[in-house]
């Protein structure tokens, strides 16, 4: 009888163990699939970083290169212009012929940043690259008809819970006021996982800019307001900050910006007027239902257009 007994609790403590083994199992099943899953994203973001990078270093090089070529073509043209000066006889140079046909006060055609064009080439959704000092946002930025594409799909185009940053199809970035730009919230700090650090101000006195690059432009931001909003209903008579795009009239941006700053969490020390233009960076946040956390910055006037040609 003891050793029926003895045997009984063995049994039920294998099955126990069995149990447990299995319940820790399926607990780590999602939590190594989490892992590779943010390992594969992370991956993805650093090649096209690399992609950047090496465009950006090869544009550099042919420039260097080319402003060598020019030394010595200007060293060649200073001996061949002192050999006819000797002989005495004068001719005119490539750079005084003209084109009659050509129009001297014609704008040049806008060129692509070189640091962008094979990335643009794999993908031609793509508007710009965002960064921010001190997270670790630094990404693509994607814009396409359906605005809902980028939300659950990757650069490439595959299914991705990370998604991508994007812009809606509204989306202004030369004529708009406004150039909202959403991402996700991940709990990895990925994508727009580190916006809310912008929830304590010593932050933003550390980090008080946003770099944002067009395809053709390298652009700097002033954070202007910080603040918590939400997904309000369609019938809701509030303040929604994402439906504005465009301020035709000088009272519709006074509105814009007496809302935002009213909500913000600190003054930024940071003022607009009529004819500034904003980015706004929006992600998800749990302090209501549909909430959302909010970071609006305004483009320094006095920077001039970077191009590289």
């Amino acid at each position: 009888m003891r050793q029926e007994k003895k045997m009984k609790y063995q049994r039920r403590r294998r099955l126990v163990r069995w149990f447990f083994l299995a319940g820790m199992v399926a607990c780590l099943i999602p939590i190594g699939r989490s892992y590779l899953v943010s390992r594969q994203h992370k991956a993805q973001q650093d090649a096209l970083k690399r992609m950047v990078e090496m465009s950006q270093e090869t544009a550099e090089s042919n420039i260097d290169n080319a402003n060598m070529s020019g030394e010595a073509l200007a060293a060649d043209s200073n001996i061949s212009g002192r050999q006819t000066d000797e002989t005495g006889q004068a001719g005119s140079s490539a750079g005084e012929q003209t084109d009659g046909n050509s129009d001297p006060q014609e704008a040049p055609e806008p060129a692509m940043l070189r640091k962008y064009a094979a990335l643009y080439q794999e993908n031609e959704d793509l508007v710009g690259w965002l960064s921010i000092d001190g997270t670790g946002i630094d990404y693509p930025v994607l814009q396409c008809e359906d605005d809902e594409y980028y939300l659950h799909h990757d650069f490439y185009g595959e299914d991705s819970k990370y998604g991508c940053l994007y812009v809606r199809e509204q989306a202004d970035l030369d004529g708009g006021t406004n150039f909202i730009i959403y991402g996700h919230n991940m709990r990895d700090g990925a994508m727009f996982g580190d916006l809310d650090l912008y929830l304590k101000e010593s932050f933003f006195q550390e980090h008080p800019t946003i770099s944002f690059d067009t395809l053709y432009e390298e652009r700097v931001y002033e954070i202007a307001a910080v603040f918590r909003s939400q997904v309000y209903h369609a019938e809701d008579e509030v303040f929604k900050y994402y439906q504005f795009y465009e301020a035709d009239t000088r009272e519709e941006f006074e509105d814009f910006y007496r809302n935002i700053k009213a909500l913000s969490i600190y003054d930024t020390g940071v003022e607009a007027e009529f004819g500034d233009t904003f980015l706004t960076c929006s992600t998800c946040a749990y302090h209501v239902e549909d909430g959302r956390f909010v970071v609006v910055a305004k483009r320094r006037k006095e920077q001039e257009t970077t191009v590289i040609y």
